[in-house]
């Protein structure tokens, strides 16, 4: 039995200009991504990654198409209300973490749900079941972003990204940063949170980040080229790694 589709696309088109001259970067995709899916989206630089992942959460607006997102045309909607529907609905882990300076790591989480809630108390419980669930210690959190190492800083951003219960999770090259052990430890909690149920779009060029999705769509030149559908992940799947191994090299990636 297929999952429920919570992300679809008709068409989607997206098109800049510079100095006169078009580029279609997003060019008539239909896309389906499915409630409780780990999505990995893969191709070479300049394919379109990270504008369909803005696209898809929101955060910019499709020159022609639709976007229907848990039963909403996202693409119809004004300024405010797209504001308001990604906090209801999405979370956002980058390559930099923009967590801010001047306040301490639990403050800048707070200051995130807050935006949703104005009970500080059962946002306090939630974030701080949220940073024992990602391995952030009690000592870490009255801290400040540059106290931090890479990978706990990484992980203050993924509980940021949780703490008002999303219903996706958006991360562009949320490894990238990171050396391999802090990147192993980020991919290992969105790996569990997506095993507790949380949907996961990510964009990565990375193949040991690629192997935690468990459906990778692969982009070239602003289309869908090829999707490889893994399974949920397990560590040390040899199968798997020669699957998705052979996918890539099929893509010419």
């Amino acid at each position: 039995m297929m999952s429920n589709v919570i992300i679809s696309t008709n068409k989607l088109c997206k098109t800049f200009s510079n100095g006169g001259l078009q580029q279609h970067v997003l060019k008539n995709l239909d896309i389906e991504i499915y409630e409780g899916d780990f999505t990995v989206i893969m191709g070479s630089s300049g394919a379109g990654k990270s504008t369909l992942l803005y696209a898809l959460s929101g955060m910019d607006k499709p020159t022609l198409g639709s976007i229907q997102f848990l039963d909403k045309n996202i693409e119809l909607l004004s300024n405010d209300k797209l504001a308001v529907f990604r906090r209801l609905n999405c979370g956002f882990i980058f390559q930099q973490m923009f967590l801010l300076d001047n306040m301490s790591i639990l403050d800048n989480i707070l200051a995130s749900g807050l935006l949703m809630s104005k009970n500080r108390k059962i946002l306090t419980e939630r974030a701080k079941e949220l940073f024992i669930q990602v391995g952030l210690d009690e000592n870490m959190w009255r801290k400040f972003p540059a106290q931090l190492s890479g990978g706990e800083a990484q992980r203050a951003a993924i509980v940021r990204a949780l703490i008002n219960q999303p219903k996706v999770v958006f991360a562009d090259e949320p490894t990238g940063a990171l050396n391999s052990a802090a990147g192993k430890a980020a991919l290992d909690v969105l790996t569990g949170i997506n095993n507790k149920g949380q949907n996961i779009i990510m964009v990565t060029h990375d193949l040991k980040s690629a192997r935690r999705g468990n459906r990778i769509l692969y982009m070239r030149d602003g289309v869908i080229q090829g999707i490889c559908s893994l399974g949920k992940y397990v560590s040390g799947d040899r199968e798997r790694h020669d699957k998705l191994q052979a996918f890539l090299s099929e893509m010419g990636w």
